[in-house]
């Protein structure tokens, strides 16, 4: 997963400096020449799209995704297994959905040959961000799932501290 790990940084540090410069170059372009650079909307607001959902799996893959953990720190193996399943189903259907849903927008737009409005290229190649992105957090919760599983197995294995007297 390593290769997987070096591809989404990659690509999020790519998108950031994308969006960074062709944003200041309009914000320059307008300051200094008078003239706003229209098409940049169309391709900072589609690499937005791209930075998010990257950025979701990356966020996944860290666990850095917002969590209530009550229920999981007071639960015993059975119940924290269950919890982690069900949060991923949720979170794979969730992912699963935008995924067929990403897949079938851009065959679409591939099969009229939508365009974008300013630049007119093919409007599919932005709009890869949606399934690309749902099928690296797709990934990514599959992987979370079973190492949380694995941490569950593990920490009921241990002994608890008033075990050790």
């Amino acid at each position: 997963m390593k290769v997987l790990d070096y591809f989404e940084e990659i690509l999020l540090c790519i998108t950031f400096v994308a969006i960074t410069l062709i944003t200041f170059a309009n914000v320059v372009s307008r300051n200094l020449v008078n003239l706003s650079l229209s098409f940049t909307e169309e391709i900072t607001v589609n690499l937005l799209v791209l930075l998010t959902f990257v950025g979701t799996a990356l966020g996944v893959r860290r666990y850095a995704h917002l969590g209530f953990t009550l229920l999981y720190d007071k639960g015993n193996k059975t119940t924290k297994k269950i919890i982690v399943l069900v949060s991923s189903l949720a979170s794979g259907l969730l992912f699963a959905i935008l995924l067929y849903y990403g897949t079938d927008m851009v065959l679409f737009q591939m099969k009229v040959q939508q365009t974008t409005p300013a630049l007119g290229m093919p409007q599919w190649l932005l709009s890869l961000a949606l399934p690309l992105g749902a099928l690296l957090c797709l990934i990514r919760t599959v992987q979370v799932t079973f190492e949380e599983l694995k941490e569950v197995e593990r920490q009921a294995e241990e002994p608890k501290g008033d075990e050790l007297t």
